[in-house]
């Protein structure tokens, strides 16, 4: 597996090649945004790594950048900016997940192993999950209601196959985190929230009957009436 790492603290870049390199990974490194940006769409890497702060282009910039053209390379935004709002910029941008520094390696390990599993896993046919008017095509990854295709972010549509895979479940805060974003983030954030109600305006805003469901103190639930 060839991994980009795009980083310009000397110090963290030690020590995620090395670590890396270890676990038998190919690591390139990029020092800045510019330089970043051509080894990532002059070469093919089974993932990526970008900090946010970056000479040149800056990681968000950056990651957009990739993502509009090689939309099945998964990329980790590592940085020292984690606030909630922080990080819901980065996922908007295409990020499929976000650690905040200080980090532990096992835990950069873990996520990486998980996208990797997530983008290289081979489906071996079309899985359809229907909630009313809803489907969820599994292999393609694309969502229709009432047989209109409905657009949606890469994380939006993680977090509606969770909740479709667990139709008729209430599922707290705690389990989106954790199952979506394979992570744990500081209990206070409201990134759920945020991304629950993207859904919504998504989903169920032009319809008769509404899919999303709260259930008050617990979490949420994606359910027919």
């Amino acid at each position: 597996m060839n991994l980009l790492l795009v980083e310009d603290e000397p110090s963290v870049v030690s020590v995620i090649s090395r670590g890396l390199t270890d676990e038998g990974f190919t690591v390139s490194i990029s020092p800045d945004g510019l330089i970043g940006k051509q080894m990532a769409l002059d070469n093919q890497f089974d993932l990526i790594i970008l900090d946010i702060m970056l000479p040149g282009i800056n990681g968000l910039e950056l990651c957009k950048i990739i993502k509009e053209q090689k939309p099945n390379t998964p990329i980790i935004m590592l940085t020292a900016l984690g606030t909630t709002e922080n990080v819901v910029n980065g996922l908007d941008n295409g990020a499929d997940d976000y650690l905040i520094k200080p980090f532990k390696f096992a835990e950069l390990f873990a996520r990486i192993r998980m996208l990797l599993r997530r983008y290289h896993g081979v489906v071996s046919q079309d899985q359809i999950i229907a909630v009313g008017d809803l489907q969820i095509n599994l292999s393609a990854k694309t969502v229709k209601r009432n047989q209109q295709e409905i657009i949606l972010t890469a994380t939006e549509y993680r977090l509606l196959e969770y909740m479709a895979k667990n139709k008729s479940k209430i599922l707290s805060r705690i389990d989106i985190l954790e199952n979506v974003w394979d992570i744990d983030f500081n209990l206070g954030t409201n990134v759920v929230d945020v991304y629950v109600n993207y859904l919504r305006k998504k989903i169920d805003k032009n319809a008769d009957r509404k899919l999303i469901h709260t259930a008050v103190g617990l979490g949420y639930i994606l359910k027919e009436k």
